[in-house]
């Protein structure tokens, strides 16, 4: 337990690679009790994810279930058993979700509806895929579940790792929650909750850090959207939240011409600066300069599922819905 706590706070202060390392010894411990085993998996494919290496995270994911179906009930708990294997049938789902393969990740959340042990990082991705997928009173129902569930977890929900743990689920689906009020038009409810979002990522990781960007660029979509749906202008508010969250994102230079530079959080930094390009356009004075970010913002997008336009919600014909997951720091 003491490598799972260490690779939280490691992953927390953006060592994340270090966090891995922690992580992976704990696979080394073949004897140790399988559900600090699931929750290091878990730690990995969550970790994997947020730094783009989703082949990995696809075969790690495979790796926790097959452990589960080689060990079956550990010590003849069969209800900790089910516990276990919701938590990697859920981690699978979402791998599925980022992959874009919404299809492949629906049979991952069968029979979730009734489980009512669904909470924390099992409600929190199938809620994902609902909202994704338009289902959005169901959707709400599983985000406040996760939300709910926080407060509540023990036994092997209890063992939690990296971007896995608890309190970034907390985040994660509360920031969800407030995307999920922008796309009804409860824009009033949107913005309070992901200030709440915001207020607690702040709380958590700090002002400074990149995950408050990530929540920042959702709070500028929602504003977005806003201004979009009302006919209204909120044009100096989505700067100024699309320049913080660049920032913050630690986003490379627009003139850097190398195709190949690593971005961090990839999706998240290409959609902070694709909508930071769109507030740009519309002013004459600007244009050229918003021109050039967008060119960047398309190169630089890489989503299987959605294109930067489906994602900005630029296009009035798609019928397919963007979530931000704050945890992973990915669209889904």
């Amino acid at each position: 337990m003491v490598l799972l706590a260490m690779s939280s706070l490691l992953s927390e202060r953006g060592s994340i690679n270090e966090a891995i390392e922690k992580l992976e010894k704990v696979q080394d411990l073949t004897h140790s009790y399988l559900g600090i085993r699931v929750a290091a998996l878990e730690g990995l494919i969550g970790l994997h994810l947020e730094m783009g290496q989703d082949d990995t995270s696809s075969v790690l994911a495979d790796k926790c279930l097959q452990l589960l179906q080689r060990n079956g009930p550990e010590n003849g708990d069969r209800d900790e058993s089910g516990v276990l294997e919701t938590r990697a049938k859920a981690v699978k789902g979402l791998v599925q979700l980022v992959l874009g393969n919404i299809e492949s990740a629906e049979p991952y959340f069968s029979g979730f509806q009734e489980d009512k042990g669904c909470s924390g990082n099992v409600a929190l991705p199938y809620g994902e895929l609902l909202h994704a997928t338009g289902n959005f009173p169901l959707a709400k129902q599983f985000y406040e579940k996760a939300i709910q569930g926080v407060s509540e977890i023990d036994g092997p929900f209890a063992l939690e790792a990296s971007n896995m743990q608890s309190e970034e689920v907390l985040i994660g689906a509360t920031c969800a929650l407030g995307q999920l009020e922008a796309h009804v038009g409860n824009f009033a409810n949107a913005e309070e909750i992901l200030t709440r979002a915001l207020t607690k990522a702040e709380q958590h990781f700090g002002s400074h850090h990149p995950k408050v960007g990530v929540i920042l660029t959702s709070i500028a979509l929602m504003f977005r959207k806003k201004a979009k749906m009302e006919h209204s202008s909120s044009i100096l508010i989505q700067e100024g939240l699309y320049r913080r969250a660049i920032d913050l994102l630690k986003a490379p230079p627009i003139e850097t011409e190398d195709a190949e530079v690593k971005v961090d959080r990839r999706d998240i930094t290409a959609l902070a600066r694709g909508g930071y390009a769109e507030t740009l356009c519309v002013q004459q004075n600007r244009k050229g300069e918003g021109e050039k970010m967008k060119k960047w913002a398309e190169t630089t997008w890489k989503n299987s599922r959605l294109s930067l336009a489906e994602a900005l919600e630029l296009c009035d014909h798609s019928s397919k819905v963007p979530v931000i997951d704050a945890r992973i720091s990915r669209v889904l």
